[in-house]
C-alpha cells in the first residue's frame, strides 16, 4: 500500500455507497484525509467513515441537484480546510426509460443530477482552488457518454455532457495549475450489478474483451492517479476504465 496522496484534502461526492465508498476507501489507504457527501441513508455514510486509515475524515449530506444545498455544503467543507487538493465528482442517479416512453421529469432530473451537479460542485470549489494555484478535478462518467445506450437517453447525455464540461474547464483552470479529468467506467460489480441474473451477466461479459466485470478498486486506482502528483501533466483527459469495451 502506497502513500502517493499523503497529506492531501480531497472531497468525494457521492461517497457512501458503490464505486462512491470503493474511492473513499482507497483515497483514505493512500494517505489522504477525505471529506465524502451522502444523499439519503447516514448510516452508510458512517459505515464507510468507520472503515478508513487514518484520520480527519468526514461526510456530510448533499443534495447535489439543489444549488442551496451545494453552496451550504461546500461553506462548510471550506470552514474546516481552507485549501483542497482535489475533487471527485462521483454522485449521480439513473432513471432508464426507451426514449418513446421517457417522461421529461426523468430527463431533466438525470441531467440536472449529474451534469448540472458537477457545475455546481466544480465552481463551489474552483475559487478556493485558483487562490491556492493548485487541484485536481475528477469526474466519474461512464462508458455509455462515449457510446450511448438504448434506454438510457438522459444518462448518456448527461455523462457526455460532463466530459465535454470537463475539456471546457481544463482549458479555462490551467494557468492557474488546476487540473481536470474524466474516468469512465465501463461495467463494475456494485449493490446493483450483484443482483442481475447469470443470463444478463454473460450478456454484459460478451461484450467485454477481457472477460470480467470491473471492480470498484479498479476505479479507484484510476482516479488516485489523477489526483497524484504522477499525473501533473496530465488534463482534460477521460481515462476509460472498461476492460478494452471501447477503445478511441
Amino acid at each position: 500500500m502506497g502513500q502517493s496522496l499523503q497529506g492531501k484534502k480531497i472531497v468525494v461526492t457521492g461517497g457512501s455507497r458503490g464505486i462512491g465508498a470503493a474511492i473513499v476507501k482507497h483515497l483514505s489507504d493512500e494517505g489522504a484525509q477525505v471529506a465524502f457527501t451522502y444523499s439519503s441513508r447516514e448510516e452508510s455514510a458512517q459505515q464507510v467513515a468507520h472503515s478508513l486509515t487514518g484520520d480527519g475524515h468526514f461526510y456530510i449530506k448533499m443534495d447535489i441537484s439543489s444549488e442551496n444545498s451545494v453552496n451550504e455544503a461546500v461553506e462548510h467543507i471550506l470552514e474546516k480546510w481552507p485549501e483542497i487538493d482535489g475533487v471527485v465528482n462521483n454522485a449521480g442517479i439513473t432513471k432508464d426509460q426507451l426514449l418513446i416512453r421517457m417522461k421529461a421529469e426523468d430527463f431533466d432530473s438525470v441531467v440536472n443530477t449529474n451534469l448540472r451537479g458537477t457545475f455546481l460542485v466544480t465552481k463551489a470549489f474552483t475559487k478556493s482552488m485558483m487562490k491556492a494555484r493548485k487541484g485536481s478535478i475528477v469526474n466519474i462518467v461512464s462508458i455509455i457518454g462515449e457510446t450511448g445506450n438504448a434506454g438510457q437517453a438522459n444518462y448518456a447525455a448527461s455523462k457526455a455532457g460532463t466530459i465535454a464540461f470537463a475539456k471546457s474547464c481544463a482549458l479555462e483552470l490551467a494557468s492557474r495549475n488546476i487540473r481536470v479529468n474524466n474516468v469512465a467506467p465501463g461495467y463494475i460489480g456494485t449493490e446493483m450489478t450483484e443482483v442481475l441474473s447469470e443470463d444478463v451477466k454473460n450478456k454484459i461479459l460478451e461484450k467485454v474483451p477481457m472477460n470480467k466485470i470491473g471492480e470498484g478498486i479498479d476505479i479507484a486506482n484510476a482516479v488516485r492517479f489523477l489526483l497524484s502528483d504522477d499525473s501533473k501533466y496530465i488534463t482534460g483527459h477521460t481515462l476509460d476504465v472498461n476492460g478494452g469495451m471501447h477503445m478511441n
